[in-house]
């Protein structure tokens, strides 16, 4: 996949981890692009109890890939958004998430206390709304969920 040209070893290895989309779903949040929700080892425990996941283990990381069809019918593959959970007062804004997002050419084009900060400023500014009732995550609608 190109989104590992970014270097960036979750970009790489996201694909192995826990899908827990049932389907690709529209994320309104995410550009009206198709979603699907995934979660590496460390995070998949918390996150698949959803609104019930309380606070992110430290080190856990969320990947949503992304893609759009057009009204021809073809798809095109969208950006890739990550959120890896960081110790420490690591970004007080954020929650202590880093946010990534990176381009289906493998172009970084943010990362939280890093290159592009301010790129990503608006993922921050968007997970605060459920920053204190579920750590700053949002979780997929119910009919799109599996186990």
């Amino acid at each position: 996949m190109a989104y590992a040209k970014s270097g960036n070893l979750w970009a790489k290895w996201f694909t192995h981890w826990k899908n827990f989309s049932n389907q690709p779903y529209v994320s309104g949040t995410h550009g009206g692009r198709f979603v699907n929700n995934y979660a590496s080892q460390k995070a998949a425990g918390a996150y698949g109890k959803f609104e019930k996941a309380g606070k992110m283990t430290t080190g856990g990381v969320l990947a949503k890939d992304s893609f759009v069809v057009t009204p021809k019918g073809r798809v095109s593959v969208g950006p890739l958004f990550l959120m890896e959970k960081m110790g420490g007062n690591f970004n007080k804004a954020s929650g202590n998430w880093r946010y990534t997002l990176i381009m289906p050419n493998g172009q970084t084009v943010g990362t939280t206390n890093g290159k592009g900060s301010k790129n990503v400023k608006f993922c921050i500014e968007c997970h605060a709304a459920v920053a204190q009732e579920q750590d700053n995550m949002f979780f997929l609608p119910a009919e799109f969920r599996t186990n």
